[in-house]
């Protein structure tokens, strides 16, 4: 299966290069069902769900995902976002290249 470049926003222009997940419901597709090289993650979707909650799932069901980018303009939620990551990375639970 081939990896694909994933770019999770609510509003901004996609990459070239990548795919685009507008909602966490379309997120959690491509994360569940495609072996992810890249992801591109902003925090704030337009919705009840962020990329919060997306990070969350990556650590709980131990999601495979070679780079993560965090390209949120939200402080608070990129924190959290990076935090979450860094402490299952600590407890092998994901592997995150530095």
């Amino acid at each position: 299966m081939e990896k694909i470049n994933l770019y999770v926003d609510d509003l901004r222009q996609c990459p070239e290069g990548f795919l685009v997940a507008r909602t966490y419901k379309e997120a959690v597709q491509y994360l569940t069902g495609s072996q992810i090289h890249i992801l591109s993650l902003d925090h704030d979707l337009g919705g009840e769900k962020t990329g919060y909650d997306l990070v969350k799932l990556i650590c709980e069901k131990n999601i495979n995902i070679d780079e993560i980018y965090l390209h949120t303009d939200n402080p608070v939620g990129r924190e959290n976002m990076l935090q979450t990551l860094l402490a299952a990375q600590r407890r092998g639970i994901i592997n995150i290249k530095t």
